[in-house]
């Protein structure tokens, strides 16, 4: 049964990643950690949601997660 959820998971869509937002509605940018050195400006709350809903509202990869992709 474990071992099925891992597998699962494992094939999970990019679009269902769990991704991080600050709630302040000037912010434009979206991150796959809690805590990217992009939201340690953040002075409103900080929720978690998925990729694929972020990116429908417009929001963007943020930059410091961008260059970590680049080097892996």
């Amino acid at each position: 049964m474990l071992l099925s959820v891992g597998v699962l998971a494992a094939f999970q869509k990019a679009e269902d990643k769990k991704v991080y937002i600050c709630s302040s509605v000037a912010s434009t940018k979206y991150h796959f950690k809690k805590n990217c050195r992009g939201l340690l400006q953040c002075k409103a709350v900080i929720k978690e949601s998925t990729e694929k809903k972020v990116r429908r509202y417009g929001r963007l990869l943020c930059k410091w997660e961008k260059k970590a992709l680049k080097k892996k």
